[in-house]
């Protein structure tokens, strides 16, 4: 489990750090908070990064399987490293209270209007990736080879990978030989932390309709409630992982949306259920999957539906599991950067990404960045780790507020030397 450690004796994150690199981070995470795209849609918040590349020393590329954006920084002869970064936002209404709070709004997919805000650190993630970038650009006699920056959209739905995947990535850039990540966690400001198992389960996102007969309120008995059928679905779905489900798997099974009808007075003729479901091994994915089908398909013909359930998959990635030996090498380089103590284990986790689909074939490195300021930890609730964790605001929370203080320079920091262990490896 996470041991946060004696963090009095490790020094300061980022104090080997160019103070201007820090500056020009900061004020680039600054400005991509209070300003927040939605997936798909990450127009300024690229062409903010494309800027910043450009600036600490990248010839950038735009556009790439949307708004993905690839930074070049080349360096002599040598490995090529790849650090990826997110563009995309949710929608989550803020209230951190942050002078730079985002107050942005947007239509979704749907053509409503929602509030939106980087409450997973997508925009300290951009942030650490361009200071690691100029960092490396002004260290350029200790290092040779190429390292490239990516910005990738539309991680939040799980379809970014696959669209720059789609769009020929590495046929335009050459495959990395390490592809490094990174990911806020609520855990005390300067730290990192690296697993030893599964980092990210694997998830399928399922869209599902539901056909029904639609009518009058007042004569539900001539029609088939598609409402009436959603909620029987729902309800029956919850059985899978609490009554099929060996109690020995990971996994979770949400249904994160539901929509229906437009008027109180009037029975649809359809509704749409979004389900998510993840787990740590592929097998129980598939097998989960499978039971959500049956499942569906018999409260449908129980109800009388008179169409056949349309279940399509949204989007799939598989759970990430990192190189032990590049695992290893990159926990050596932090703890040298940040001492022992700010250098955590991180346990498997059912929270999910499409990293694992950039990362297939490529030796690559994932672990989890601290975002939680020292008072904020001092004051959470709970004598252990696990305790202030799980009453601290976590990733996709409104009040989600790294502490950007410490946690920027980490992050660059924990980049750069993770980049330094292929690009200049002792």
């Amino acid at each position: 489990m996470v041991s946060p450690g004696p963090l009095a004796t490790a020094r300061a994150p980022g104090s080997a750090l160019d103070a201007g690199v820090l500056a020009r981070a900061g004020s680039l995470y600054r400005d991509l908070h209070a300003h927040p795209e939605l997936s798909g849609r990450e127009e300024r918040t690229a062409a903010r990064f494309a800027a910043a590349l450009r600036e600490a020393g990248c010839a950038v590329t735009t556009g790439i399987g949307g708004h993905g954006v690839v930074g070049v920084l080349a360096n002599g002869v040598g490995p090529a490293v790849m650090l990826r970064a997110e563009l995309d936002a949710l929608p989550v209404a803020e209230r951190t209270g942050l002078p730079y709070a985002s107050t942005a709004g947007a239509l979704d997919g749907e053509g409503r209007r929602v509030p939106v805000m980087h409450a997973c650190g997508h925009d300290l993630h951009l942030a650490a990736a361009v200071g690691a970038a100029a960092h490396l650009d002004r260290v350029r006699d200790r290092w040779r080879g190429t390292l490239l920056v990516l910005g990738q959209p539309a991680e939040e739905t799980l379809t970014g990978a696959a669209a720059l995947i789609e769009d020929g990535l590495y046929e335009r850039f050459g495959r990395p030989d390490l592809l490094l990540a990174q990911h806020a966690a609520p855990l005390p400001a300067g730290m990192v932390a690296h697993g030893s198992g599964p980092m990210t389960a694997g998830c399928v996102t399922l869209e599902v309709t539901l056909t029904g007969r639609g009518g009058h309120a007042a004569t539900p008995h001539l029609c088939v409630d598609p409402v009436v059928l959603a909620a029987t679905v729902v309800v029956q779905l919850q059985t899978i992982v609490a009554r099929q489900v060996g109690p020995a798997e990971q996994v979770t099974l949400t249904v994160g949306s539901l929509r229906a009808g437009h008027h109180p007075g009037v029975i649809p003729e359809e509704a749409t259920l979004g389900v998510t479901i993840r787990a740590l091994s592929d097998r129980a994915l598939d097998d989960v999957r499978d039971r959500v089908v049956r499942t569906v398909r018999g409260c449908c013909e129980a109800a009388g539906s008179p169409v056949e359930p349309v279940l399509r998959v949204v989007s799939r990635t598989p759970a990430y599991r990192g190189d032990p030996e590049v695992a290893a090498r990159l926990r050596a380089a932090h703890e040298r950067t940040f001492g022992a103590d700010r250098v955590a284990w991180w346990p498997s986790s059912l929270a999910a990404e499409d990293f694992p689909l950039l990362a297939d074939g490529i030796p690559s490195g994932y672990w989890m960045l601290g975002v939680v300021g020292p008072r904020q930890w001092r004051a959470a609730p709970g004598g252990s780790a696990a305790e202030k964790l799980a009453a601290l605001p976590a990733n996709h929370s409104p009040s989600f507020a790294p502490y950007a203080g410490l946690a920027l320079p980490a992050g660059v920091e924990a980049l750069a030397s993770g980049a330094l262990t292929a690009l200049a490896p002792e």
